[in-house]
């Protein structure tokens, strides 16, 4: 058994055929918080974390008292929660109902290591304009939560647009038919002057105007975090030095909604779109959208067919607890989703699979290469796409610990073409092996054709209400 950081490892039983040392966080998480749970002197743990007006959200656990050898693995078991708690549900303050002396190993990570800081910056500080901060208390505050109905408004004449890490797309939509659709390819991430995006956006969007007779209403969506159309943190414009960013990305849509005559305009996160996309198209609930594109976009639809107040960037919730798995060019951390679930995954097991291109060949382009293998019956390529379906079924079981999951989407371009039945298949059988309890409750749902085109045009497109006409 194979430990990281006094946190035991847990080999699985559906092991990737590409990747033998993957050891998946649900399996850790679940074994350490049952034998925690099951310990004589077990050590309750209860967690409050804060959005400050938007909402609070509690979690519950065990670990183990400081004077059991297994109390080695306490840190890093709540470390690895609280990074996905952090990155699903968003959040900047920790109320901590334990031991004090984790209570400051949290606080100091979060204030001295790289990637503690890192989580700092980006969900604490970007979003919510506060560091992370660790309060130790007896006394949490009560559960808030908060949800809102998203798009599904059709009528009328608009413009959808989604923006990614290689492609931007548009379609003009009539009373919600795409009449025109349109994909551009452009390469965002490292642009540090922000007309290069401001121009390609307002591209894409006269493109679709042109197919329409008028425009009634825009919505778009694209990775990052988005609050009243202010962009709060987004890897779009990562290469955008900070002060520029607050001049002139930060109002980006706002200014762009003048140029557009003031008429209607939202744009949300690009996952959010995903799930709203799926749950109007399937008319499901209880939905996970998951987008395995450039990076790995998440999106969640409630109970009620509404997104709340969570996040959900899962791209940098962590799914491989093993410390030497993969690591973030960004984040610096290692096991994240984004190194699984996207064009940087297929990349990744290019090696492992045997597959020999120039590696300065773009992602894109990568995933291209993989796919003509696909269409060839290649039996490399093909264990590409069954490792990321093994990852996948481990990942949603991992979810469902956190999510009220009945239905789980998949889309982007590494699910296109075959090879996106081979990661469902992959992902089923991890699910019947490992967690039976699970394979009747979640099902898993890859779109149509029709949806893969324009499912995500039509949802950004619906996300504005119109204006009613004010009666006399």
């Amino acid at each position: 058994m194979n430990v990281n950081n006094g946190l035991p490892l847990i080999p699985p039983r559906v092991v990737p055929v590409l990747d033998s040392v993957f050891r998946p966080a649900v399996l850790a998480n679940r074994a350490f918080r049952d034998k925690a749970r099951n310990s004589r002197d077990k050590v309750p743990v209860r967690i409050a974390l804060e959005q400050g007006d938007a909402g609070i959200s509690h979690f519950e656990t065990h670990v183990f008292a400081d004077s059991q050898p297994d109390a080695a693995g306490n840190f890093t078991y709540l470390e690895r929660i609280l990074k996905l708690l952090l990155w699903s549900r968003g959040g900047f303050r920790i109320h901590f109902d334990g031991p004090q002396s984790l209570a400051q190993r949290l606080a100091a990570h979060y204030r001295e290591s790289s990637t503690g800081k890192f989580d700092s910056h980006i969900v604490a500080e970007g979003m919510f304009d506060h560091p992370v901060e660790v309060v130790h208390t007896k006394n949490l505050p009560p559960e808030r939560r908060s949800a809102a109905s998203l798009g599904r408004h059709l009528e009328g004449c608009r413009i959808g647009f989604d923006l990614g890490g290689s492609d931007r797309k548009a379609a003009a939509v009539i009373d919600g038919q795409v009449v025109f659709s349109d994909e551009t390819t452009w390469d965002p991430y490292f642009q540090p002057d922000p007309q290069y995006h401001l121009d390609g956006i307002m591209d894409s969007l006269q493109k679709a105007a042109a197919h329409l007779p008028k425009v009634d209403a825009i919505g778009g969506s694209a990775a990052g975090i988005y609050l009243n159309n202010r962009v709060k943190v987004a890897s779009l414009f990562r290469g955008v030095p900070p002060e520029i960013f607050k001049a002139r990305v930060r109002d980006m849509f706002l200014e762009l909604k003048k140029r557009w005559n003031n008429v209607p305009f939202e744009v949300a996160n690009d996952g959010e779109v995903t799930a709203l996309a799926g749950s109007m198209s399937l008319n499901l609930n209880r939905l996970v959208g998951l987008s395995m594109g450039t990076s790995t976009a998440g999106g969640y639809v409630n109970s009620e067919g509404n997104i709340t107040s969570w996040i959900n960037e899962l791209a940098f919730v962590p799914v491989d607890y093993n410390p030497n798995a993969a690591t973030d060019e960004w984040s610096g951390d290692y096991g994240c989703n984004v190194q699984y679930f996207s064009q940087q995954a297929v990349g990744r097991l290019l090696v492992p699979a045997g597959i020999e291109l120039d590696a300065k060949l773009p992602l894109p382009e990568k995933l291209k290469h993989v796919q003509q293998l696909m269409l060839k019956q290649n039996e490399s390529a093909r264990k590409i796409y069954e490792t990321i379906g093994t990852y996948l079924g481990y990942a949603v079981a991992h979810l469902s610990d956190f999510y009220d999951l009945e239905n789980l989407l998949i889309l982007g371009r590494v699910t296109s073409g075959p090879g996106g039945d081979i990661i469902l298949a992959g992902a089923k059988k991890v699910l019947s092996v490992e967690f039976p309890e699970l394979q009747n409750k979640v099902a898993f749902h890859i779109p149509n054709e029709k949806d893969k085109r324009h499912g995500q045009a039509i949802a950004a497109a619906s996300l504005p209400e119109l204006e009613r006409a004010t009666e006399a």
